[in-house]
């Protein structure tokens, strides 16, 4: 078999031919690993015509509340020369507040097309409490809207149009997929400037604002007022964001954008579809996440999982979720913290029965638990009963706090309410790892061990406990205003 070899000449073998030679290695495999790498695509153009065609600009119109439209009449200083002329006004028109003519509001923005049927997808906000609703397509065309529903949870809005004629729409892509780094390009309507487009990157993933469903994907493609509920595209021209924020100090973009990625919006826009509003799955629980502190404390290996602070009647209740239980995973699904945890349940079918494996003194248990609808949930505390208490309550320092027996005279002193049962905290020194962690006067410790406390006796038992145990930390759970918490003490 023939093969090929490279030759170098007797007269080139000097020091300079090898220089030449390593430069020429090291730019093969610079061209080399650039072959691996994704280069920046040579123009947008070819997308953009793509696309273009479903992407909408939205104008809305609103009356302005008549609450805003009246008031008192114009207030004109002593001895200006309209003194007269407004009070003669004022007295034939009549006394008192006079009306003002309510006025109309716009504002302006983006959308996109998703069936050819007319459905189209905006951000809430962008058509919130608007009384006419106008698309713009790319072709010029216009036709009003109607609302089919609208997700304030996760600012998104599902509008639709009627028309003869099949609309050009852009299919979803899976945000799931997009990596950092990645090619993105915006598209709508930014300060009414109408179909504008700006480029950039994937600049993070999994960004949480405020919501509870939060999924955004962070860009540095610029997005401006306007551009709300655009979409953002892949580099296949399809959907992965809905374009809904912007971080600024002056209101314009300064490259940190934010789009509710797609693996949220496709559910939410789903049911809006379906049922004209969202039906998420509701658990039941109240929960934290699981710190460093908190895991050894209860003798968990890892600090993962959603440790459950209050069980009110509902779904979790019925199953047997205890407070204090550490769920470790949902459907099937491990539990990392309580943001996926909410989402996973968010998303799942109201009135599904799901395995839910639990972590509960020292063992895991598995519990089956029907997931009732978090729309029409009605949270409840449930009563703790007022253990009973001795004429002279005392103090003790414990863990740099003292503490004291709930007793009614105290509850109704520091306005614990009627149900409060536990020891309260009279007082935390500053020092202490106790006032570092958040504990204040006023909270009331109902837990310790996750065992019911009412008396400072049944408090020093648990430390013991504890101790005798092996334990460096013990688990306090404290309410404040009636909101649950778990705190982990380091023991002394």
């Amino acid at each position: 078999m023939n093969t090929h070899s490279i030759s170098i000449p007797r007269q080139a073998q000097g020091a300079g031919f090898l220089a030449t030679l390593f430069v020429g290695l090291a730019m093969l495999l610079a061209l080399a690993v650039n072959a691996e790498a994704r280069g920046a695509p040579e123009s947008f153009a070819d997308l953009a015509e793509k696309v273009s065609p479903a992407v909408v600009n939205i104008t809305t119109s609103t009356t302005v509340a008549s609450a805003e439209a009246t008031g008192p009449g114009p207030i004109v200083p002593e001895g200006s020369p309209f003194e007269d002329f407004f009070r003669d006004f004022m007295e034939r028109n009549g006394p008192g507040e006079q009306p003002r003519r309510p006025r109309r509001s716009s504002a302006l923005g983006s959308g996109f097309v998703i069936s050819e049927d007319g459905y189209i997808v905006t951000n809430n906000h962008v058509i919130a409490e608007a009384d006419e609703i106008t698309i713009e397509f790319f072709s010029g065309a216009e036709l009003p809207a109607v609302v089919i529903g609208t997700d304030p949870n996760t600012d998104l809005a599902l509008l639709k149009v009627e028309t003869d004629t099949p609309l050009s729409f852009v299919p979803w892509g899976n945000s799931d997929e997009a990596r950092v780094g990645d090619w993105v390009m915006a598209m709508g309507n930014p300060l009414g400037q109408g179909f504008s487009v700006s480029a950039g990157i994937v600049s993070a993933r999994g960004r949480a604002l405020s919501g509870s469903y939060d999924d955004f994907i962070q860009t540095d493609a610029a997005i401006n007022r306007g551009n709300s509920g655009g979409p953002l595209f892949n580099m296949e021209g399809e959907v992965i964001g809905i374009n809904t924020a912007i971080l600024s100090p002056n209101g314009g973009s300064i490259g940190i954008g934010f789009a509710m990625s797609s693996r949220v919006a496709t559910n939410v826009i789903r049911q809006l579809e379906e049922f004209g509003e969202t039906r998420r799955g509701w658990l039941g629980v109240r929960i934290q996440d699981v710190t460093d502190d908190v895991a050894e404390a209860i003798g968990l290996q890892e600090a993962k999982g959603a440790l459950v602070t209050d069980v009110p009647e509902g779904p979790s209740m019925e199953a047997g979720v205890l407070s204090g239980d550490v769920i470790l995973t949902f459907d099937g699904v491990d539990v990392d913290d309580t943001r996926g945890l909410v989402q996973q349940v968010g998303n799942t079918e109201v009135g599904k029965s799901v395995r839910m494996k639990v972590y509960r003194d020292g063992k895991t248990e598995t519990l089956m638990v029907t997931l009732g609808r978090r729309e029409t949930a009605e949270g409840s505390v449930p009563a703790v009963a007022t253990p009973e208490q001795g004429d002279e309550p005392r103090d003790a320092e414990i863990l740099g706090m003292t503490v004291t027996a709930v007793t009614d005279t105290i509850a109704e002193e520091m306005n614990l309410g009627e149900d409060a049962s536990g020891l309260v905290v009279k007082d935390v020194d500053e020092m202490s790892q106790a006032f570092e962690k958040g504990l204040r006067a006023g909270d009331v410790i109902t837990q310790a061990g996750q065992i019911e406390v009412a008396t400072i006796d049944d408090l020093d038992a648990r430390i013991e406990e504890a101790r005798e145990a092996g334990r460096t930390s013990i688990l306090l759970l404290i309410r404040r205003a009636g909101e649950p918490r778990f705190v982990a003490l380091t023991l002394d």
